[in-house]
């Protein structure tokens, strides 16, 4: 399994700042693409931003400008930095993880099947 840990929401102002973070962790072997979704009260889940192993990134286009994603595979963690935030971001933003897990046999590692993982969400609001 693989446990991602969301962190860095709160209440803005309209025209702040904020920066998430998504630190993944347990038997990692690869993580392919990473991203963030966001639901607001009474509608679906939406992809905000999205990047691939290779540092590829896609946004939803109501973000397009204002957020950036971004990724240390270093530490297994995903950012998005919002900035010019305004009360239509009000939601919970939930981290997302496509990626396998190992076994270990003896001293060989194994691979699993990729599958994608989510956070528990964090709350993001921005107040007029």
């Amino acid at each position: 399994q693989v446990q991602l840990m969301e962190s860095g929401g709160g209440l803005v102002q309209s025209g702040g700042s904020l920066r998430l973070s998504c630190a993944a962790s347990g038997r990692i072997f690869s993580i392919e693409n990473m991203g963030w979704y966001r639901q607001a009260p009474g509608k679906e889940r939406e992809l905000v931003a999205g990047i691939t192993s290779a540092g590829t990134t896609n946004y939803a286009d109501s973000v397009k400008g204002r957020f950036t994603i971004s990724r240390d595979d270093a530490k297994n963690t995903v950012y998005l930095q919002m900035t010019s935030l305004k009360p239509d971001d009000t939601a919970v933003y939930y981290c997302n993880a496509y990626g396998s897990t190992y076994t270990m046999k003896g001293w060989t590692k194994y691979q699993q099947g990729n599958q994608h993982y989510w956070g528990q969400g964090t709350q993001v609001t921005v107040s007029s």
